[in-house]
């Protein structure tokens, strides 16, 4: 299984936000982070063509993310994992993975420590951070078998600046 991991693009401030009253949980993207997001987007299409299955946290800012993703590839459906949500562990993830049979090139959108522990649990087994994604950055693991700790290979982590670069065109490139 190829198994893209997204990390939500930029949201509205945290403190800001709480000032509402409303669960950080509703914290939407601004829309700063939409449009870095949609370009983003286009650049993960050019090296991730195609995709069996979108999944995301049930957050807010991770649906909206995984929504644009959605676009770039075409208007696909998203699925919402809870195990997605922070906190919800590598090995509910996994489980979750494990019963998506026959779906080869995964997208998981979600959130920041949890990302990066997964990257970790997939390589190594240990749950321990190795990689930290910026807001709007990807990682692509190699799964080898069924998702388990310690099956996964490394092929690619790229910050969202990178992202959006693969998404320009010589074009855009002499006009800037």
């Amino acid at each position: 299984m190829d198994l893209l991991l997204v990390r939500h693009a930029i949201a509205e401030d945290r403190a800001t936000f709480a000032r509402t009253g409303k669960d950080d949980g509703l914290r939407p993207l601004t829309p700063q982070g939409r449009k870095k997001m949609e370009r983003a987007a286009e650049g993960i299409r050019q090296i991730f063509w195609e995709l069996d299955l979108l999944a995301s946290s049930p957050l807010v800012r991770a649906s909206q993310t995984a929504e644009i993703l959605a676009e770039a590839y075409g208007g696909r459906d998203v699925a919402t994992v809870k195990a997605l949500a922070p906190g919800g562990g590598s090995p509910a993830v996994a489980e979750w993975l494990r019963s998506q049979r026959g779906k080869e090139r995964v997208v998981l959108v979600g959130h920041e420590p949890d990302l990066g522990q997964l990257v970790g649990w997939f390589l190594t087994g240990d749950d321990t951070s190795l990689i930290e994604l910026k807001k709007g950055a990807a990682c692509l693991l190699a799964l080898a078998g069924p998702p388990a700790p310690g099956k996964a290979t490394l092929r690619w982590a790229m910050a969202p600046a990178q992202l959006r670069k693969l998404a320009s065109s010589p074009d855009d490139e002499e006009s800037a």
